[in-house]
């Protein structure tokens, strides 16, 4: 799982580092939160989002979408502090070094974290089949080449 917030460099400039700072510990603490409840395991911070890697595939997608309602709430209760996330997931069996992850599936995830609206969980067709009949709803976003990959990918949205 890749996290991104919407606009981070635009936040510092229109808040200033201080606050802008503030809101990012935001992200962190509800971000941090659901991968706790969902035994995600936060792998890296990568400035204005999170690297997350799970166990299980059901874990994965239940706790993107338990994040994106958390920012939900978050920007209900905080409409002058909208924060906006993107999320993109995919599955593999990623190689491990010195405690970060490397392979297709990571940079997989990454490049759909980058296609994904603000609000939305994007996933790769392969965490879709894993994930089976749960009650969780997707959409057919239809297929993408990502940057890097040769052939098109077919993703999907989760409803959250």
């Amino acid at each position: 799982m890749f996290t991104d917030l919407k606009d981070s460099t635009l936040m510092t400039t229109l808040h200033g580092d201080t606050r802008a700072l503030h809101l990012l510990h935001v992200h962190n603490a509800l971000t941090r939160n659901e991968l706790r409840e969902y035994d995600g395991h936060e792998v890296k911070h990568t400035g204005d989002g999170i690297m997350a890697s799970f166990s299980s595939v059901p874990n994965s997608i239940e706790c993107a979408i338990s994040i994106q309602k958390a920012f939900d709430l978050h920007n209900t209760e905080n409409p002058e502090d909208g924060l906006y996330l993107r999320i993109g997931l995919s599955a593999g069996e990623p190689i491990e070094e010195h405690g970060d992850l490397f392979g297709t599936s990571v940079q997989l995830a990454a490049r759909l974290c980058s296609h994904a609206e603000p609000g939305q969980v994007l996933i790769a067709e392969n965490v879709r089949e894993l994930y089976g009949d749960g009650s969780v709803a997707f959409e057919s976003q239809g297929g993408v080449t990502p940057k890097g990959f040769e052939q098109a990918v077919q993703i999907y949205s989760a409803v959250c």
